[in-house]
């Protein structure tokens, strides 16, 4: 796990990048939400980065790599695309409406899953008997309070006993906060850490602000 919400599977050299989604600044842009223009360039810097960090042979995109439909930031991921060595696949996710051709043309393999090893990669949640799911979608973020009642509300991981949750990766994504189970696992992205939440203090300070 990296604090930018990666996850690198160090035996297979591939880095799993969840919901990027591309192309939603220029989308809220072009219909007079004042997004700054810089965030554009902001998750291709940040791509470049654990790109780079991991050096990985195959990038798997876990679905939701593009917002919506074509526009201007297609075409820096068309340059983008065309300096990036490692093998691209794209898992499809509900925001990928682009035709699957045009990612085939930027050498991009589209799938609907990938099944490996006893592990299921998809971008929705989903159950198959014999699998480990690592997927995106939900978001998923933990609220985290502080004896003084603040609270503070962070990007993580988020697993259970069959499934990862992927956090949203790009930098202008909304989060859905998660309610832990008595089998969750949360690791929250706080600066440059991924902190392992203790989630009996998360369960008591809940209890006791009610």
């Amino acid at each position: 796990m990296h604090p930018l919400g990666v996850l690198f599977w160090e035996e297979k050299s591939m880095l799993l990048i969840s919901d990027v989604h591309l192309g939603k600044v220029s989308h809220f842009r072009k219909f007079g939400a004042a997004v700054p223009q810089k965030a554009v360039q902001k998750n291709f810097e940040l791509m470049d980065e654990v790109i780079g960090f991991f050096n990985p042979k195959t990038v798997v995109f876990m679905g939701d790599l593009f917002h919506s439909s074509l526009n201007k930031e297609w075409h820096i991921f068309e340059q983008w695309t065309s300096q990036v060595d490692p093998k691209m696949i794209l898992v499809v996710g509900n925001h990928d409406i682009i035709s699957p051709l045009k990612y085939e043309d930027l050498g991009i393999e589209v799938v609907s899953e990938i099944q490996s090893n006893g592990f299921l990669l998809t971008h929705h949640p989903e159950e198959q008997a014999g699998f480990f799911n690592f997927c995106g979608h939900i978001h998923p973020a933990i609220r985290l309070t502080g004896l003084g009642r603040q609270s503070v509300r962070l990007k993580c991981f988020f697993k259970s006993n069959t499934q990862m949750l992927l956090p949203a990766f790009g930098e202008f994504t909304g989060s859905f906060t998660m309610l832990p189970g008595k089998d969750s696992e949360v690791f929250a992205l706080l600066g440059d850490t991924v902190l392992p939440v203790n989630l009996k203090e998360v369960t008591k300070k809940r209890r006791y602000s009610k």
